[in-house]
């Protein structure tokens, strides 16, 4: 279990001043837009505009505070995205914008290269124990309070804005508690592609 502390996570503002965004982990460590294999981040959205275009990654996003916005995925009908609502997979490469509904939000956001690995993304509003199932890394998000985990190698505590890193080999079983019942985190799994390797 590596632990990430939101203390040393870098924020950045977007180009446009459209608001900012912390990156969580990534894979491998120290890659960029053009070469991860997999991106975790926090985004600050403070007005509307269109999303930046990422080719050939697989995107999850999720609303943790603020009223949420509609979002419009290529021709599709808008779709609102909440606190309430489950998270939402699309692809990066699809023109996609953002209409905030009454003021700034913070979002979770997830990308995979595709090809390569496969990620879920869920929240988790009660202890669960991790089912790592067939992913093979994840990662536990905590933006709004206090999470315990406990595993193998003993329990440690997500303060607000901390995420751990944990591995199937090492931490299963594992379970996580939020602290209480306003106290919401998030579970990303990830795993290499089926197609990775394939020619």
């Amino acid at each position: 279990m590596r632990i990430v502390h939101a203390i040393d996570c870098r924020t950045t503002p977007w180009k446009n001043g459209g608001g900012a965004t912390t990156e969580i982990a990534v894979e491998p460590p120290g890659a960029s837009f053009d070469d991860f294999d997999w991106r975790i981040s926090m985004a600050r959205v403070a007005s509307d505009g269109p999303f930046s275009k990422f080719a050939g990654i697989d995107r999850t996003l999720a609303v943790i505070t603020g009223h949420g916005l509609a979002l419009t995925i290529g021709d599709a009908t808008a779709l609102v995205l909440d606190g309430d609502s489950d998270p939402i997979r699309f692809a990066g490469d699809v023109p996609t914008s953002a209409r905030l509904l009454g003021g700034e939000i913070v979002d979770l956001n997830v990308m995979t290269r595709r090809g390569r690995f496969e990620h879920r993304l869920r929240r988790i509003r009660e202890p669960v124990a991790c089912d790592f199932a067939d992913h093979r890394t994840a990662v536990v998000v905590a933006p709004s309070g206090d999470v315990s985990l406990t595993s193998p190698q003993g329990t440690a505590l997500l303060a607000r804005g901390d995420a751990a890193i944990l591995s199937r080999a090492d931490d299963t079983p594992c379970r996580i508690a939020p602290a209480n019942e306003a106290t919401e985190c998030y579970l990303v799994l990830l795993r290499e592609s089926r197609q990775a390797g394939r020619t």
